[in-house]
């Protein structure tokens, strides 16, 4: 479950906080002024997230070579 914390106690327990997400696996939503603006998360999730990103722009990529392709307006 993901906690949300304010950026002044982010400061102050940041240690506390940093064991939290690195070993007990707990994603923190900071906020400033009550507006969520980051999240702070296990290396392992921020990898698979990079790598889903990845995935769908090469997916984007995929679908528009064959858009093209369809068209006539690159070879394969």
């Amino acid at each position: 479950m993901n906690k949300i914390i304010g950026v002044t106690e982010l400061q102050r327990s940041f240690r506390a906080i940093f064991d939290d997400v690195a070993r007990h696996r707990i994603p923190y939503v900071l906020t400033r002024g009550s507006r969520p603006e980051a999240a702070l998360v296990p290396y392992e999730e921020y990898l698979r997230f990079q790598q889903f990103q990845e995935k769908d722009v090469l997916g984007r990529f995929d679908r528009l070579i064959e858009r093209m392709a369809a068209r006539g307006g690159i070879c394969r």
